[in-house]
């Protein structure tokens, strides 16, 4: 993978907060944006925009209707000068500089680093010098109160960056790579539009838990992930079906670009979205959990605010609709076991970059 490596240093901070990085070459601002929080140690909970040559770069809001600000989106990595602005946080008001370094290495990764990355909402450079201040000194009035706080303040790990930055850039599921392999060079489908027996079979050979009885397959529906996975890879252009034929995408020879359309397929800001990632980020902080733990864990996770039919969820809300996204968590390998226990898949903490960060997140700090 081609990449680009950058330099990203943070305003106004003691002891100074660096990162070196290797990113892909064709990132958008957007994933950009995850990246550079995944370098940083922040956790993704506020705004923030990109400035360049005086170009504002960021999420438009379609009620405010700012045309001053571009769609991050829209906008790639390589259309920016060499040294632009990453601001974090409109409140505390985080600034970094970044800088264009040139050709990177041949993967993603952090390629040197230091200082740790202050804690969120401490009020920004001042706050976070006013409270390191406080914690070099067990006799200051606010020792207590803030060390309760902000606990042990967290130090930089290049290791464990350099891994979670290849995480957040993201893998191709192997179920996808499976499929699209069995695609190639295309497939007839059946009169009713599925599989042909012989792809079914093939991909169970390969997924023996996707059909618990104990004999060959005989139609996609038999794999219960299998028909969702066809549909996924439709759905976003990974395969097209012409003339009954079904083969993979011109996108689909394309690792990054794969990761990228299948990313679309769950709307972050949708709540079967939402409930995706925060199921997938705790199994994969947890360990497997029995479905109904799960199901316990994830509501109070969810926030306020969601209803059916005009009422508030409750628990059996959230288990049912959990338990309607089962087909699409297995097919991209982000959720595995069986029905009463399940686990994070092989794909937990490389598909949803959301679900990476809060996984990394609760991996160290457990929210429940």
């Amino acid at each position: 993978m081609r990449t680009t490596r950058l330099r990203i240093s943070m305003r106004d901070v003691e002891p100074a907060v660096v990162r070196v990085i290797d990113v892909p070459a064709v990132v958008s601002l957007a994933e950009l944006h995850e990246l550079l929080q995944a370098a940083l140690g922040w956790t993704d909970s506020h705004l923030h925009q990109f400035t360049a040559d005086g170009v504002r770069y960021g999420l438009p809001d379609p009620d405010w209707d700012d045309l001053a600000v571009q769609d991050e989106a829209a906008t790639r990595l390589r259309d920016l000068p060499p040294r632009f602005e990453y601001l974090y946080d409109f409140g505390d008001g985080w600034e970094h500089d970044v800088e264009v370094l040139g050709r990177g290495g041949e993967s993603p990764g952090c390629v040197e680093g230091t200082g740790p990355c202050p804690p969120e909402d401490c009020g920004g450079p001042p706050g976070y010098e006013h409270l390191r201040k406080v914690l070099a000194d067990p006799h200051h009035e606010e020792y207590g109160e803030l060390r309760r706080w902000a606990g042990e303040l967290p130090t930089f790990d290049l290791e464990a960056t350099s891994l979670l930055l290849r995480q957040t850039v993201g893998a191709v599921p192997e179920s996808v790579r499976l499929l699209l392999d069995l695609l190639e060079g295309g497939v007839r489908l059946t009169p009713g539009g599925r599989l042909p027996r012989s792809v079914v079979r093939a991909v169970q050979e390969h997924r023996r838990e996707w059909y618990p009885l104990d004999r060959p397959a005989s139609v996609e529906e038999d794999l219960f992930p299998l028909p969702v996975l066809h549909d996924i890879l439709r759905g976003v252009g990974l395969a097209r079906l012409a003339r009954g034929v079904l083969s993979p995408t011109r996108a689909a020879g394309d690792d990054r670009e794969i990761v990228r359309r299948l990313r679309t397929w769950f709307d972050p800001d949708g709540f079967r979205g939402r409930l995706g990632v925060v199921a997938v980020a705790i199994l994969a902080a947890s360990g497997p959990l029995p479905r109904a733990e799960l199901v316990r864990r994830i509501e109070p996770m969810m926030g306020d605010g969601w209803a059916v039919e005009g009422r508030p969820l409750v628990t059996a809300d959230f288990d049912t609709l959990l338990g309607g996204m089962d087909a699409e968590l297995r097919a991209l390998d982000l959720v595995a076991g069986d029905w009463k226990t399940w686990e994070a898949g092989p794909s937990a903490r490389t598909l949803l970059p959301r679900a990476t960060g809060l996984a990394d997140l609760w991996t160290h700090r457990a929210a429940w």
